[in-house]
């Protein structure tokens, strides 16, 4: 299968558990988030980049699973993917979270509408990053 894979980790800081040394379920959306800057980032682009071209990306729909728990110190390793290249304004990220014994703890999916900047309409992908995308589809 064709697709787009970036991995980035994360040391999970004490703030982020809760009693129990768990990692709150609210923390795996700056996790996911963290996963799709770094994707967006290796492949030459930033979300800077596209706010000084007038583009935002709000996030319109997010789906998360929660197999098995994160702990206070562990490393997890966050896997972002896009398994087909955007057509229009929108992006599917899909998101996969492994502690460091490589046991998927989490799994999600984020989508994201590209718009205009500060009138909030549905653009297309830009260019350069469909360019930069192509050869991995």
């Amino acid at each position: 299968m064709n697709m787009y894979e970036s991995t980035t980790t994360v040391r999970v800081r004490y703030a982020e558990t809760d009693k129990m040394s768990v990692v709150y379920h609210g923390n795996y959306v700056p996790y996911f988030e963290a996963g799709r800057t770094e994707a967006i980032r290796e492949f030459g682009y930033t979300y800077k980049d596209l706010e000084d071209d007038g583009i935002i990306m709000p996030v319109v729909e997010m789906n998360i699973k929660f197999l098995r728990p994160a702990h206070y110190d562990e490393v997890l390793t966050i896997k972002s993917f896009l398994k087909e290249l955007p057509t229009d304004h929108r992006i599917e990220f899909h998101h996969e979270v492994y502690n460091e014994r490589g046991k998927l703890l989490t799994v999600g999916k984020v989508v994201l509408f590209f718009m205009t900047s500060p009138d909030m309409k549905k653009a297309a992908m830009p260019a350069q990053w469909r360019d930069r995308l192509k050869g991995y589809f």
